[in-house]
């Protein structure tokens, strides 16, 4: 399997669950912070492939580079993009549903 077949599963399964979570979230700061782990992915990832700290299988990529980052590396800041924000609200939910205790009072 080529990296771009996987990227693309792991991030349609990804998208099919944090979207839905994330469908009353304002917009812009998750495109500002796609952009940023975008951009934080093309310097740092072309940084350690030229230190040659590792190297990518050409037959498991397109072959496709933006600087020295192969186009298959950006999935992974998408992934976390979408993914992160997703588990923040639903583990805030999940803090929010037990009962609650008035300041001071012990639980039972």
């Amino acid at each position: 399997m080529t990296n771009i077949v996987l990227n693309a599963i792991v991030l349609a399964v990804v998208l099919a669950v944090g979207v839905p979570e994330l469908r009353h979230a304002r917009r812009a700061p998750l495109v500002w912070t796609a952009v940023h782990l975008c951009v934080l992915t093309l310097v740092f990832d072309s940084v350690m492939i030229t230190a040659r700290l590792y190297e990518f299988d050409p037959a498991k990529i397109l072959g496709v580079y933006l600087w020295k980052a192969p186009l298959e590396d950006f999935f992974y800041a998408l992934v976390a993009g979408v993914a992160m924000p997703a588990l923040w609200v639903v583990l805030g939910r999940r803090r929010r549903v037990g009962p609650v205790v008035a300041p001071g009072e012990g639980a039972p």
